[in-house]
C-alpha cells in the first residue's frame, strides 16, 4: 500500500525537486553571474577515468556477491547486464533496475532468487561502507564539516561516529543476519530462500572494496568540480577531502529518500547542506547537477556499448552454433 501510493506520487516528488533545484540555482544567481567558469579538459578526463574505475568495481563488486550466492557469472556478461540494467533506474518506480537484472540474468541461468538476493546484498553493502567514509568525515572535518547544519547539530558529532558506526560493527561480528534479513524478504514473496554463508572476513573484505569504490566517485566529483572554474593548488588541497567524502553521504541520502528516481534533487539538496558553507550554494548546486548529467551520460555511452556488444555477442554464438 505505501509503495504504491509512493509511486504514484512520484510524478509530484519529480515536479517539486526540480522546483527545489531551480530555486537553489535562482537564489544564487549572482554568485553564479560573477563566478569565473571554465572546462577544463585534462580535469573532465581524469574523473572520466576515475567513473570507469569505479563502475568497473562496482561490477566486480556485484559479480562476487552473485557468485556467493550461487549464480557464478564471467566479467563481460555480468558489465553488459549491469549497464544494460542501470539506464531502467531512471523510470520512477524503483524496480525496474533489479527486475532487468533479473530477467537478464535468468538468461544466463542464474535463479531469480539468487539475482534478487546479489541486488538486495550489493545495496546493503555500499550504505554500509558509507558509515565508516560519514565517520570519517565527521572525524577529520568536526562540526564545521556539517555544512550549514553545523550549529543545528552542534555537540552532536562524537553521538553522529558511533551511530555511523554501529550497523557496521553488528553486521561485522553477526554477518549471517544480513542473510537471514534477506532470506526473511523473500520468503514474504514467496521465493525460494537461499543457503549462503556470508562471514565476518568476506563482509570486511567487501566492505573495504566498496568503500575504495565511493573513494573513486569522490574523486571523480572533485576532479569535476575542479574541471569547472580556476581554484589554487591550496584551495584544491583545501576542499579535496570534502568533495570526496561527502560525495558517498549525498548519493546514500539521495538513495534513501525513494521518493524521486535516481535521488534527483534530494541529492542535490544534500550537497548544497554539506559544502554551501565552503564553496557556495550555486557553485555547489552546478556541481552537482553537473555530476548528475555527466555520470548518465557516461551510463549512457556504456549501455549502448553493452549492447552492440550483447547483439555481436549472440551473432557470434548463432555463427558458432550453425558452423557445428
Amino acid at each position: 500500500m505505501v509503495m504504491r501510493t509512493l509511486r504514484r506520487l512520484q510524478p509530484f516528488f519529480m515536479v517539486l525537486a526540480l522546483l527545489f533545484v531551480a530555486g537553489l540555482l535562482r537564489s544564487q544567481w549572482g554568485q553564479l553571474q560573477d563566478y569565473q567558469w571554465r572546462l577544463s579538459p585534462g580535469w573532465l578526463i581524469a574523473s572520466g577515468l576515475l567513473l570507469l574505475a569505479s563502475w568497473a568495481m562496482e561490477v566486480g563488486i556485484w559479480r562476487s556477491l552473485l557468485a556467493l550466492v550461487g549464480g557464478p557469472m564471467d566479467y563481460g556478461p555480468a558489465l553488459r547486464i549491469w549497464f544494460l540494467s542501470a539506464v531502467m533506474r531512471y523510470i520512477p518506480g524503483n524496480i525496474w533496475q533489479p527486475l532487468s537484472m533479473t530477467v537478464r540474468c535468468q538468461q544466463w541461468g542464474v535463479r531469480p532468487e539468487a539475482t534478487l538476493t546479489s541486488v538486495a546484498l550489493y545495496q546493503a553493502i555500499i550504505l554500509l561502507a558509507v558509515a565508516p567514509i560519514t565517520a570519517l568525515y565527521i572525524a577529520i572535518s568536526g562540526e564545521t564539516g556539517l555544512g550549514l547544519l553545523g550549529d543545528f547539530l552542534r555537540g552532536t558529532a562524537p553521538w553522529l561516529v558511533a551511530a555511523a558506526l554501529v550497523p557496521v560493527i553488528a553486521f561485522l561480528v553477526r554477518p549471517q543476519w544480513l542473510m537471514a534479513a534477506i532470506n526473511w524478504g523473500l520468503h514474504k514473496i514467496g521465493r525460494e530462500m537461499l543457503d549462503a554463508r556470508l562471514t565476518s572476513r568476506r563482509l570486511l573484505a567487501l566492505l573495504a572494496v566498496a568503500s575504495v569504490n565511493w573513494l573513486l566517485w569522490g574523486a571523480s566529483f572533485a576532479a569535476l568540480t575542479f574541471g569547472l572554474s580556476e581554484y589554487s593548488p591550496a584551495r584544491m588541497g583545501e576542499l579535496l577531502p570534502f568533495l570526496v567524502l561527502s560525495y558517498p553521504i549525498a548519493y546514500a541520502i539521495g538513495f534513501l529518500s525513494f521518493i524521486t528516481p535516481s535521488g534527483f534533487g534530494v541529492r542535490e539538496g544534500a550537497f548544497y547542506l554539506l559544502l554551501a558553507s565552503l564553496m557556495g550554494g550555486g557553485v555547489v548546486t552546478v556541481a552537482a547537477l553537473a555530476m548528475r548529467v555527466w555520470t548518465t551520460i557516461g551510463e549512457l555511452i556504456m549501455a549502448g556499448i553493452s549492447a552492440i556488444w550483447e547483439r555481436v555477442s549472440v551473432q557470434a554464438d548463432r555463427t558458432r552454433i550453425e558452423r557445428i
